[in-house]
């Protein structure tokens, strides 16, 4: 770690879309960043693109869904730079937009292990590490997604998964405060990755239509998670929604 980062993050999810810009963003800014996810090449082109803001850059190969897994996440980053400052619970899975009826209960699993299940084990190993700390406390961001508060077509797995996102990061910004840990939650609404690529054809609407919907750039959610992680641990953005602002949301249903 070089010796002008004083912070510490991890970023799940950070081999592509809203995990690497995010990632990016913090090493940018300064913090020490591990960027877990499955794949060893997408954290390495990650930890490429930083730059030189890179040296503070570590990818540790994680799947967030074992607990052992995470765990190691977790201690790896102990035992490297001494404490955990930030976590970010970004990783995330969605199912084929397929009828409710139609989805598999193995399609629903996966869904739920990845975005609700991770999200919690991070969570819980990072209370352990930033209550045993000194200074105690830290901070965690949750990936809520629009998803949190408005449902899309054929996303039962996905959407119920983020309205629980929502459960848990209330829950975790109470039990955290005897530790000052703070936590919230940021709802992402169309920002240009991967995942929005799709986007571009049309995508189904409430109403039964498809339609081409507007993007946003990706670094303002970056931008967005570096103000809410640089904010002291007595203050706390509960909830924040960043969108393109022309979407369907408003009114969206």
């Amino acid at each position: 770690m070089a010796a002008d980062a004083t912070r510490v993050a991890i970023v799940t999810g950070g081999g592509s879309g809203v995990g690497r810009a995010s990632a990016l963003a913090l090493l940018e800014d300064g913090w020490a960043v591990a960027i877990a996810g499955r794949r060893l090449d997408a954290l390495e082109e990650t930890v490429q693109l930083a730059g030189a803001a890179g040296a503070n850059a570590r990818a540790v190969v994680t799947d967030v869904t074992d607990p052992a897994a995470v765990a190691r996440l977790f201690e790896s980053v102990r035992g490297e730079f001494g404490r955990l400052d930030l976590l970010f619970n970004n990783a995330g899975m969605g199912a084929p937009g397929v009828p409710l009826e139609d989805l598999t209960v193995e399609q629903w699993r996966a869904v739920v292990d990845v975005n609700l299940t991770g999200s919690f084990l991070c969570t819980q190993e990072a209370f352990r590490l930033m209550k045993a700390q000194d200074p105690m406390g830290g901070r965690i961001i949750n990936n809520g997604s629009i998803s949190a508060d408005r449902p899309r077509p054929n996303s039962s797995p996905y959407t119920a998964t983020k309205h629980a996102i929502t459960g848990l990061t209330k829950a975790t910004s109470l039990d955290g405060r005897r530790y000052n840990i703070a936590c919230g939650q940021i709802d992402i609404g169309n920002a240009a990755t991967e995942m929005t690529a799709r986007m571009s054809g049309g995508v189904p609407q409430a109403d039964g239509s498809t339609a081409v919907e507007p993007t946003m750039d990706v670094t303002n959610v970056g931008d967005a998670i570096v103000y809410m992680a640089g904010l002291p641990l007595d203050a706390n953005v509960q909830f924040m929604t960043v969108m393109a602002t022309k979407m369907p949301y408003i009114g969206r249903g």
